[in-house]
């Protein structure tokens, strides 16, 4: 059986990235109940928000599902007591130490993921006795990694460093790149962009027409003065482009940003000022489908090409 689906006792190895803003419990229910593991984006929810989210989600499905926990926000430890409260079984840890939560959130018995993005935090993962890796190129949307090393050469470094179950994340939104992730050693995959492009997804229609209009070469990595994001190429984006390019500092940076970028842009839907994280696989994503449709797609091309590959 495969490892992904053995620790968290789900159909497909198919993991939904917890973003912020388009996350709900809407998304996560939907995609465990099509056999995947869905994910409530904790980063852009306080600890009451998050106990609705969740409390919402056992209503809507009986299957596993999980909160990807980002390590750097404020109310961290009252977000994971209200996880330990609701027993939330899975936790996706990320954006921070793996060290310094993991211990405690497997005293209560809950599976621990950490998304990383080299080797190094790889190791650290393993030390922290995490249950599992996400490793995340530098395809991938929203906050990556300073290496920008990409998911082709990521994964295979990851695997030959490390033994336990491996996912693979960015630039995965098919199941070709799901087969494609599993050769080179994945054990299952995680998508962020192709489920904001779902209607379940609690992202704006406006953020996901974007989505859906973003060509090659569309989006980049900035801010990595700060913490690395990759973002569509909008007008906040190009301002924030030009400070860096002319060399601010970064407190102007920070002061520039100001609060509630992300909300403005991909909750709110301010497609030109708003802060529209997404990866670089959305030139190859044209239309909204709703998770079953997405998961079902992706189990039948992986299949598909599975049986192709003694041919090619």
């Amino acid at each position: 059986m495969n490892k992904i689906c053995k620790l968290f006792e789900i159909e497909y190895p198919i993991i939904q990235g917890g973003m912020i803003w388009c996350s709900g419990w809407e998304l996560v229910s939907a995609v465990s109940n099509a056999g995947g593991l869905g994910l409530i984006g904790a980063g852009s929810m306080n600890p009451e928000i998050l106990r609705e989210h969740i409390q919402k989600t056992k209503a809507a499905t009986n299957k596993p599902f999980g909160v990807n926990l980002p390590l750097l926000y404020k109310q961290i430890e009252e977000q994971i007591k209200v996880i330990i409260e609701e027993k939330v079984p899975i936790v996706f840890t990320s954006a921070g130490n793996p060290k310094k939560y993991t211990a405690y959130l497997k005293e209560h018995g809950i599976k621990v993921a950490h998304v990383i993005a080299n080797t190094k935090f790889a190791i650290k993962c393993v030390e922290a006795g995490v249950d599992a890796i996400v490793a995340e190129g530098f395809e991938a949307g929203g906050h990556n990694g300073f290496e920008e090393t990409t998911t082709m050469a990521l994964i295979p470094l990851i695997r030959k460093t490390v033994d336990i179950p491996l996912i693979a994340a960015g630039g995965i939104a098919c199941g070709k790149s799901m087969l494609a992730a599993i050769s080179l050693g994945a054990d299952g995959v995680q998508l962020g962009s192709r489920f904001v492009v779902s209607k379940e997804s609690s992202a704006h229609k406006d953020f996901k027409q974007k989505i859906i209009e973003t060509k090659e070469g569309e989006t980049e990595l900035i801010l990595k003065k700060i913490v690395p994001v990759r973002l569509i190429k909008n007008t906040f984006y190009k301002e924030i482009k030009t400070l860096e390019v002319e060399r601010a500092g970064i407190r102007e940076i920070v002061e520039y940003l100001g609060k509630g970028r992300s909300k403005k842009g991909m909750f709110e839907g301010d497609i030109s000022e708003g802060e529209l994280e997404i990866g670089q696989v959305s030139a190859n994503i044209d239309t909204v489908l709703s998770v079953s449709e997405i998961i079902k797609s992706m189990v039948t091309e992986y299949r598909k090409q599975l049986k192709q590959l003694p041919q090619l």
